[in-house]
């Protein structure tokens, strides 16, 4: 049962790590777009490869962080009622609402990720909507991992909120 006790800090401190390399993606981000704009307006020498560059970084960005976001608490939530719960009572909305909602879609886009990413890397697969054809394998692969990252990060939660509505008090 310890175990289980000490598990969610393991994941948040895979969710730090995944949402610190994400950032290095953003960046990324800046870097290219600047280089495309100037190739581009300046020289008039447009790049193959930035705008699927740009894409992926994105993606990779969105993805990597997820499993932050939600460590932090910082999605986006329409909350009219929920912001005036006690925390034992968002606790047990946060329960009910992942157990219905998080979770099964989740799993299904995770199962769905991961042989997206296996057919891409069987197939080499490449992506067919530029002239640059990037393969798709690690595109792929880090979508899967993001979601993966999100779904762990979700179960630790889940430990914190069931932890709360049982004790009457945080895990942490």
């Amino acid at each position: 049962m310890s175990f289980i006790l000490k598990l969610p800090r393991y994941i948040d401190r895979l969710s730090e790590g995944a949402g610190h390399l994400g950032k290095w993606f953003a960046v990324l981000l800046v870097f290219v777009g600047s280089y495309e704009t100037i190739s581009r307006h300046f020289f008039d020498a447009p790049t193959i490869w930035a705008y699927d560059s740009l894409c992926m970084a994105g993606g990779v960005v969105y993805l990597l962080g997820a499993s932050y976001t939600h460590l932090k608490d910082s999605h986006t939530r329409v909350d009219i009622l929920f912001s005036r719960l006690s925390p034992r009572q968002k606790a047990g909305v946060d329960v009910v609402c992942s157990l219905i909602f998080f979770f099964p879609l989740m799993i299904v886009m995770l199962q769905m990720s991961i042989s997206w990413a296996m057919r891409a890397w069987r197939i080499n697969e490449v992506m067919f909507n530029s002239f640059w054809y990037p393969p798709a394998g690690p595109y792929r692969t880090i979508f899967a991992i993001g979601l993966f990252l999100l779904v762990l990060q979700g179960f630790a939660k889940l430990i914190r909120d069931v932890y709360l509505l049982v004790k009457g008090t945080n895990l942490d």
